[in-house]
Formats: C-alpha cells, sequence, structure tokens
C-alpha cells in the first residue's frame, strides 16, 4: 500500500493544529480575549487549508488559500444574519467554532494572515507531492 508523503505530512499538522485550535476558544490565561477571539481564526484557515489540500489534491495551494478566504469572509458576514436555523447550529460549541455568533471587521485580518500561513504550507508540503512511502 502507498502513502503518499504529502498527505500524511497534513495530516501530522491536522493532528497538531485541531486540538490547538479547539484549545485557543477555551484558553483563560493570558491575553485569553485575544487567543479565544482572534488568534483562533488563524488556526481555522490553516485548517481549512489543508482538509481541501487532502480532498483537492490537484488543486494549486493558491486556489485553496483563496477560496478558504472567501468563503470564510461569507461566513463571518453570514453572522449578521439572525434566523432559527443559524441559531440551533450556533447553540453548541461546534456550531460557534464553525460558523462564529458574532460579526466582527477585525477578524478579517486574522483570516487574512491564516490563509497565508495555509498558502505556505501547503507550497511546503507540495514538495513531497511526488513522494510516497510504500507500506507492505
Amino acid at each position: 500500500m502507498k502513502i503518499h508523503k504529502h498527505i500524511l505530512i497534513a495530516l501530522l499538522i491536522l493532528i497538531i493544529l485541531v486540538p490547538v485550535g479547539f484549545y485557543s476558544k477555551i484558553y483563560s490565561g493570558i491575553s485569553h480575549e485575544w487567543i479565544n477571539n482572534k488568534l483562533g481564526g488563524v488556526f481555522y484557515e490553516i485548517f481549512w487549508c489543508l482538509i481541501f489540500f487532502i480532498l483537492l489534491p490537484k488543486s494549486k495551494p493558491f486556489g485553496i488559500a483563496l477560496w478558504v478566504f472567501i468563503v470564510t469572509c461569507i461566513l463571518e458576514f453570514v453572522q449578521l444574519l439572525n434566523n432559527e436555523f443559524l441559531e440551533v447550529i450556533r447553540s453548541n460549541f461546534i456550531g460557534q467554532t464553525i460558523i462564529g455568533n458574532s460579526f466582527a471587521w477585525n477578524d478579517f485580518p486574522y483570516y487574512i494572515a491564516g490563509s497565508v500561513l495555509g498558502y505556505f504550507i501547503l507550497k511546503f508540503i507540495g514538495k513531497y507531492k511526488l513522494q510516497s512511502i510504500d507500506k507492505q
């Protein structure tokens, strides 16, 4: 069985990133408001860049990062809407983490930073696309 090295690297980064991202939402130490509400946006963008890199292996890193940024911006504007369906989604931690619960203009720089970091991570991982590890 062949395991593609770039997928393995992306999965390893996700194994680290997901707990760090969730922890950023519940962290209560120094600068917790910034970490809870802003830095998490960087992790969120990188997470989605990695997921789409795995799911859409023929896509270019720039295209992935750009679309993740665009969709995240749309989701930010969706937070301005208050309807029953969205309130049901926002009623739990995972729903709030995915679509948020309040609009903030100052989230956009963190989305940009996360998408840019995601792009560079994907470029780095992409160097391993042609390599695979044979497992027997």
